[in-house]
This record gives C-alpha cells, sequence and structure tokens, in this order.
C-alpha cells in the first residue's frame, strides 16, 4: 500500500485507520514505517482472534521488537518460556531471541507492536500470501 507522510511531516491516525493487513485470524494496522519513520522504527497494531495459533517460533537477527498489550489476553514465547500477558503489559524482545504468541482465549485481544529499526511493513504482501494459503 502506498505511503500518503513523509518522515517530516506530522503524523495524526484515529482509530482503524493505518495500512490494514488482512491474515485469517490476525489483522495487522501499520501506524507508521518505512518514509514515515526513515525506516528507524516500525509501529503497528495487531488484532488477534480466538483459537489463532500463532506465527511459529521465530527470532529477528538485527530487530528489536516491543510488544503492549492493547486488549484481551495473549500468550507470548520469549525465548523458552511462554507467558500470559493481559492489558498493560510491555515486553521488550532484543534481537536474535526465539518468541512466537497466541491467542488461546475466547476472547479477541490487541497489541501495539514497536519494531526496531524499522521496515517490517515491506513483509506484510508475502505474510498475507502466506496465510491466505498455509492457514
Amino acid at each position: 500500500m502506498k505511503h500518503q507522510h513523509h518522515q517530516s511531516e506530522v503524523l495524526i491516525l484515529t482509530k482503524e485507520q493505518g495500512r490494514v493487513y488482512n491474515c485469517g485470524k490476525m489483522t495487522a494496522i501499520f501506524k507508521a514505517d518505512e518514509n514515515e519513520t526513515n525506516e528507524k522504527y516500525s509501529i503497528s497494531e495487531w488484532w488477534i482472534e480466538p483459537g489463532f495459533e500463532g506465527v511459529g517460533a521465530h527470532q529477528h537477527d538485527d530487530n528489536d521488537e516491543v510488544f503492549y498489550m492493547l486488549e484481551g489476553t495473549i500468550s507470548f514465547l520469549v525465548g523458552d518460556k511462554w507467558i500470559d500477558a493481559d492489558q498493560g503489559t510491555f515486553i521488550r524482545i532484543p534481537s536474535k531471541t526465539i518468541h512466537d504468541f497466541t491467542n488461546k482465549t475466547t476472547e479477541r485481544a490487541g497489541f501495539i507492536n514497536f519494531y526496531i529499526p524499522g521496515g517490517f511493513k515491506k513483509n506484510m504482501p508475502a505474510i498475507v500470501n502466506w496465510f491466505a494459503t498455509n492457514k
């Protein structure tokens, strides 16, 4: 999707505004990335439906991730431990740390994700395609 803003502009988005990517039981709404931040960071909102089994344990070699829970409960794999994170929970996952997340509850859950440095959004078309064919 086309970026409409430049890093030198003020960016104000209301609820549900941003670049939306539907991945079955997971929806991502990218608020800022790439040219809005000069790829210094990426900020996205993620909504996870009940029964979502995760994206698969993975790590990022060059990127830290921060998760801040907005609503509901998500189970996060961090290293070799699972934790249940509910509203207000803050999780920082350094680069090279195995992680995953799943929604084992019967309620929708959401979090904000900070991906540092940015550039995560450019992976979304391939991620959407993977979920369309595999989940």
